[in-house]
């Protein structure tokens, strides 16, 4: 991002497409669990707010000089702590509609361009600058191990300068996991929103090397079918469709990660102060290894489809060679009865002679030529 910041009604996206359009994420997240198994219902307890102008759920946190001091607080006190300068807020919002998404705007001021992204689905991950905040869209992800299909769920975050507003769109991002990361990293409150955020982003990449590991682990296994004893060409072609897919929509959510990351830590933006750059460093690490393992995974599921090809036409070539030396091994004995079924007199007609003679030349041809093809492979 080098352009100057803008005025309202104008964003810069900081983040570049991979080529891809937006909403060619994939589908929807539906369960009736986060992607580690924990009840969206109850997630992060304390959190919930109970007194709330949202339909939605609604979580609630405050940080006071580094310190949690409220939990579930009622939303509509969020406007009254945003004056304090010694306050962090977080607001979570779940599965919000058009409504709810209106709380925001009247509570923290933000654009309406970027409150309309967050009501829409399927967005690519990005950083979008505006005058008084920042938008962040990002996807947390689970692979199916079994199926070697990936799971996507889309997380929206609104930062200020005091608060972080997250919007999941459904309830594969364990919310739960990142209060609890939030809590383990306690002593960085006092950094307040680069905080929040870096544990927002160190979970959701953290899921994406986690995604990368099962894959290359599928990966291994698939390799492992490809020189199998018995046949598996079918589910071999399957299964590596199915992951190569994953790797396409993984490498579509890791890949704009890196600018992301990057430009949040770019000192203009005054989200990361100077002692959590490290902490985004890492972060940064891990997105760029993903990124970067992604890619090689991609290309070796591509090879291992090529392979797959190539070991059939083998085996075809293969059974194609030894069919075809049967047939010329029966060929022998066919022209030998048929000459001898001629219905015309012959050496050894109507002799047991003949009989002997046919039945030498058949078995000495058949097993001679046996004997060549053997010699050639070819049988």
């Amino acid at each position: 991002m080098n352009s100057p910041q803008r005025g309202p009604g104008e964003k810069s996206t900081l983040a570049q497409p991979d080529g891809t359009p937006g909403g060619a994420l994939g589908s929807r997240f539906v369960g009736t669990e986060a992607f580690h198994g924990r009840d969206p219902d109850t997630a992060a307890l304390s959190c919930i707010s109970r007194a709330t102008p949202t339909k939605c759920q609604a979580r609630t946190r405050l940080y006071r000089n580094g310190q949690l001091e409220l939990e579930g607080f009622p939303v509509a006190d969020i406007s009254d702590h945003l004056n304090d300068q010694g306050v962090t807020i977080w607001l979570d919002l779940r599965d919000p509609d058009p409504d709810d998404l209106g709380v925001l705007s009247e509570e923290f001021g933000l654009h309406p361009l970027a409150v309309e992204d967050a009501g829409k689905e399927k967005q690519r991950p990005k950083l979008d600058r505006y005058r008084t905040h920042l938008f962040l869209a990002a996807f947390a992800v689970k692979l199916d191990t079994g199926t070697g299909q990936l799971a996507a769920s889309e997380v929206d975050a609104f930062i200020t300068d005091r608060a972080l507003i997250t919007v999941r769109k459904d309830d594969g991002l364990d919310i739960d996991a990142v209060v609890d990361r939030w809590d383990a990293d306690a002593d960085l409150a006092k950094f307040g929103v680069g905080y929040l955020l870096h544990g927002l982003l160190d979970y959701i990449v953290d899921g994406h090397f986690e995604a990368v590991q099962s894959l290359d682990e599928a990966v291994e296994s698939l390799e492992d079918d490809l020189f199998a004893d018995a046949p598996m060409s079918l589910q071999v072609q399957r299964h590596s469709f199915e992951l190569r897919k994953s790797l396409v929509l993984l490498r579509r959510i890791v890949i704009p990660m890196r600018e992301v990351v990057n430009s949040l830590m770019r000192r203009d933006l005054h989200v990361v102060a100077d002692e959590m750059v490290p902490y985004y460093q890492d972060v940064y690490d891990h997105v760029l290894r993903a990124a970067d393992w992604t890619d090689s995974l991609r290309d070796l599921v591509t090879t291992i489809r090529e392979t797959n090809l190539t070991i059939q036409g083998n085996r075809l070539g293969v059974i194609t060679k030894k069919v075809t030396s049967w047939a010329a091994i029966i060929a022998v004995p066919t022209l030998v009865t048929g000459y001898y079924g001629m219905n015309v007199p012959y050496p050894g007609f109507s002799d047991k002679v003949g009989f002997y003679a046919s039945a030498t030349i058949m078995i000495v041809a058949a097993g001679l030529l046996y004997y060549i093809f053997k010699r050639k492979d070819w049988l």
